[in-house]
């Protein structure tokens, strides 16, 4: 049996991304990967309001479908000076992203909903990532990796741009896409 997973149904991730598929696999958590849909336009609220806002809309447009499962929404989003930074539109908004981020502190915020039948675990985690010096030649060259394009805040801690990161204080997890941590002792919790 393993350990971080005592659920008898696999869990419902109710999201594409591949990094969250790759976290929950990786520990052994058997998964069924059902996307929700659910279209991110409206960044209203505080950082803490949104990702667990989206977090939920995804897990509630799941978990119909699956009544005997637990359903995991999860929102990420990197806010500068309280301001979001969505995924880059193009090559040109990634650069301004990556040159607003050189040599400054920025937060990662994770949102997370798991729903199992009629309960609910909802919460949030933040992870302060401070950035080195970035030339313009570095911003350039990571952009034409493509690697910014389908990320919060133009960049994948998990690939070339963690060679950006000089600190991170919080879940490393976090940062990738799922404080993985949070998402096992809540699922732990449902359990009981």
């Amino acid at each position: 049996m393993n350990p971080w997973y005592t659920h008898e149904a696999p869990l419902v991730l109710a999201s594409i991304s591949p990094r969250r598929k790759s976290l929950l696999e990786g520990i052994g958590i058997p998964i069924i990967v059902h996307p929700s849909g659910v279209c991110e336009t409206d960044f209203t609220g505080s950082p803490e309001q949104v990702v667990m806002g989206w977090a939920e809309r995804k897990a509630f447009a799941v978990a119909p479908a699956y009544p005997g499962n637990p359903v995991l929404g999860a929102d990420t989003m990197v806010f500068l000076d309280g301001e979001p930074l969505g995924k880059p539109g193009d090559e040109t908004e990634a650069a301004e992203m990556l040159r607003a981020m050189s040599g400054r502190w920025h937060s990662v915020f994770g949102g997370v909903c798991i729903v199992l039948g009629n309960r609910e675990r909802l919460f949030h985690r933040e992870t302060r990532v401070h950035f080195r010096d970035l030339s313009a030649r570095e911003i350039d060259a990571y952009v034409e990796t493509g690697e910014p394009m389908d990320k919060a805040g133009a960049y994948g801690a998990q690939g070339l741009g963690g060679l950006f990161v000089r600190e991170i204080r919080g879940c490393w997890f976090n940062v990738v896409g799922l404080p993985l941590t949070d998402v096992v002792t809540h699922l732990r919790e449902l359990r009981t």
